[in-house]
């Protein structure tokens, strides 16, 4: 499965505790990562530099859904199911 164009929902719902480019002390829940774009598309993507965290991130069905809202909600529960 492809990332939906514009969706962004890994991007901004999910923390991330790994550095990433422009957030050297990782991500919070919730906060536009800086790579992003206005349009919701990763300025770095498969570049070098490219998260780990990001590139193994596999879309799929359950996790997206069938509309952004979709993925922003199940990734928001796993967030808060997550959540130290």
């Amino acid at each position: 499965m492809e990332c939906r164009a514009g969706c962004a929902a890994c991007c901004i719902v999910v923390s991330i505790s790994s550095p990433l480019p422009l957030m050297p002390e990782g991500k919070k829940a919730g906060v536009r990562c800086a790579s992003l774009r206005e349009d919701n598309t990763c300025r770095i993507h498969n570049l070098p530099g490219y998260p780990d965290v990001c590139r193994n991130l596999t879309p799929n069905p359950e996790m997206c859904g069938v509309k952004n809202e979709d993925a922003y909600q199940f990734l928001a529960e796993l967030e808060k199911r997550t959540a130290p």
